[in-house]
């Protein structure tokens, strides 16, 4: 994003973002909008324009594909994500990663604090980082507190990969990317996860690339 675009007001922007039909484009990592953190939603959107902006992350989202997606993401450093999960994997995928369907959700000045001491690591990819995998170990479980977009609080706990898919969302508003928190020598493109690594968990490509599992 330019210096120009960061001096618009951010309600002009979004409506700028909005003016072209079908999904937003992605920003990339590289981009600073990823790393700048964001600023908490306390009504810089009116209603209206509010509800179509959480309509395009929903449309991006699905696009693009993916289970989760940060307003950064789409160069608007306002504290708000979406998450949706279908979990369409096969039953030993579901059982190994705890992965069960999420419904659209929107997330409005979300923070997670963990439950407990417990971690889980699987490979883990990002829409800003297009290509590429790596093996993030996060908290097993966690609890989220925010709100949603018609502002009631949001305080539940989240465990599995529901909980992964908030950690990462979460992470984005707060200027992190995956790799910040991934183990590097995991790091692999997604056609070698899919030849590779496709292993419900990540125990073989540890033993065969070098590096270490939680526990």
């Amino acid at each position: 994003m330019s210096a120009l675009s960061d001096r618009v007001p951010l309600a002009v922007r979004v409506e700028q973002l909005l003016a072209a039909d079908g999904p937003l484009t992605v920003v990339a990592a590289g981009d600073p909008v990823l790393r700048r953190g964001t600023e908490p939603y306390d009504g810089q959107l009116e209603p209206a324009l509010l509800a179509r902006f959480v309509e395009a992350l929903r449309r991006t989202m699905h696009a693009a594909p993916g289970v989760g997606l940060a307003a950064p993401q789409v160069g608007v450093e306002l504290r708000i994500a979406v998450i949706e999960d279908p979990a369409p994997v096969p039953e030993e995928v579901r059982l190994a990663r705890e992965r069960v369907p999420q419904p659209f959700r929107v997330l409005v000045n979300p923070r997670y604090e963990p439950v407990g001491a417990g971690r889980a690591a699987f490979f883990e990819g990002c829409l800003s980082v297009p290509g590429w995998q790596a093996v993030v170990a996060r908290h097993a479980q966690v609890r989220l507190t925010g709100a949603d977009e018609h502002g009631r609080a949001v305080d539940e706990v989240f465990s599995g990969w529901p909980a992964r898919i908030v950690q990462h969302e979460t992470d984005h508003l707060d200027g992190v990317l995956y790799l910040d928190r991934a183990e590097p020598r995991s790091l692999s493109s997604n056609q070698a996860v899919l030849e590779r690594w496709a292993q419900p968990t990540p125990v073989h490509a540890a033993r065969e690339l070098g590096f270490r599992l939680p526990g």
